[in-house]
């Protein structure tokens, strides 16, 4: 896709949402299936069905998906994903990798040290470009980059987050 198509598509969407606001606003939707075969929950996503269990360092055999793995991953995803299209709409040709790493201390998780936090410490982002695009247009695409991904946004800004819970008789 080139900055002209790709304007074209957008082009309506931005104007129905300036337009109507409420337009714009879309629940995005997971769903997964505690089904009693082993320490594992089946999370369907758009084209598989992905098993996702105890990372080895929690006593998992490394057969199943990690889901600390699959927030770097959906955080890769979303960073490219965005990066090009931020690099068609103003222009500048890119190619290369993008990585995510983040630091676990399963201390916490696995509940051996109240000190220990659950969850991801630090997470690092690294983009690996191929460009020839100037110094000042990198910046560019860098920050708009990280301005509209919607994953690393989530990270950063920490939204507020229910939980709740229903059981049947």
């Amino acid at each position: 896709m080139d900055t002209a198509a790709l304007k074209a598509v957008q082009a309506p969407l931005k104007a129905q949402y300036v337009d109507d606001p409420t337009a714009a606003l879309v629940t995005l939707k997971a769903e997964g299936e505690l089904d009693g075969s082993g320490i594992a929950c089946k999370v369907r996503t758009a084209t598989a069905l992905s098993e996702a269990g105890l990372h080895p360092a929690t006593g998992g055999d490394g057969t199943q998906l990690c889901s600390g793995d699959m927030l770097l991953e959906a955080l890769v995803a979303c960073a490219g994903v965005t990066m090009r299209a931020v690099a068609t709409a103003i222009g500048v040709e890119v190619s290369g990798t993008v990585h995510a790493e983040g630091d676990l201390d399963f201390r916490g998780t696995l509940g051996v040290a109240k000190d220990a936090p659950v969850g991801f410490r630090d997470i690092r982002l690294n983009f690996d470009l191929q460009t020839s695009a100037d110094e000042e247009q990198v910046a560019t695409l860098m920050k708009l980059t990280e301005r509209y991904c919607v994953v690393l946004q989530t990270l950063v800004s920490s939204p507020h987050t229910d939980v709740t819970v229903t059981t049947a008789a």
